[in-house]
């Protein structure tokens, strides 16, 4: 799963979004931000509660990675645990 933070011209504070590696939309935050900074944050708590495995990620194990934006309207987190059973 990933945490993403966009904004619009429209609208230039900041929100949440949390997809599948596949694109889907998993969830998606009303609440706007006055920075991208705020907005990954709450998105990767919100990420935390929800306790979600992303099936087409699982299998690899665990991964962290962070990208931004060419343009600096979007950042991405993505967070990959996985749990193993002895």
């Amino acid at each position: 799963m990933q945490v993403t933070a966009f904004s619009t011209a429209a609208r230039p504070e900041w929100r949440w979004r949390i997809c599948g590696y596949e694109g889907e939309i998993i969830q998606e935050s009303y609440d706007r931000f006055p920075t991208i900074a705020a907005a990954v944050a709450q998105g990767a708590e919100r990420l935390a509660h929800m306790n979600a495995v992303d099936r087409a990620r699982a299998a690899r194990g665990d991964s962290t990675t962070m990208r931004a934006a060419g343009d600096g309207r979007a950042l991405s987190v993505s967070v990959s645990r996985s749990r193993r059973r002895y």
